[in-house]
């Protein structure tokens, strides 16, 4: 049997569909990282919605390691998990597990990443938890293929 057949199996082509789903997920993740990559590059402020203060989220201590933004690091980290589900959708079954332990880092990070904004910046970036919502949604799917397959 290949690996695609093997992401497939007793879920009626349901994992099949999991890798380009997540794909396409991580391409949200991707977009929104690069976008607060260019924000933070070009010094322009970031819009954000009514009830939410992305200025002090994205210029506290926390929002960058060094000189270099958390959003870079996000991308970095989006284009790792985009590039494991398309493997895996091809039907390398390793990469589907690689990614799995990408989506639990990034799912892990980005509840720490909104502990912070909850407790220590008193604020919240609707970018930041459209990514942390994003990361969490790909361990769901990392998880739901796990159940599937069993």
């Amino acid at each position: 049997m290949s690996d695609a057949e093997v992401l497939s199996e007793q879920s009626g082509n349901k994992i099949a569909k999991l890798p380009l789903a997540a794909a396409l997920l991580a391409l949200v993740g991707l977009c929104d990282a690069i976008y607060l990559t260019i924000h933070h590059y070009t010094y322009v402020p970031v819009p954000c919605g009514e009830g939410f203060d992305c200025g002090a989220v994205l210029t506290s201590p926390y929002a960058t390691i060094g000189e270099i933004p958390l959003a870079v690091f996000g991308a970095a980290a989006y284009f790792v998990a985009f590039s494991l589900t398309i493997l895996a959708a091809f039907g390398n079954r390793l990469m589907w597990k690689f990614f799995g332990v990408q989506a639990a880092l990034m799912a892990v990070f980005s509840i720490y990443l909104i502990y912070v904004q909850a407790f220590y910046i008193h604020a919240f970036c609707q970018y930041c938890l459209l990514s942390a919502a994003t990361s969490i949604t790909l361990f769901i799917i990392a998880l739901v293929s796990r159940f599937w397959r069993s």
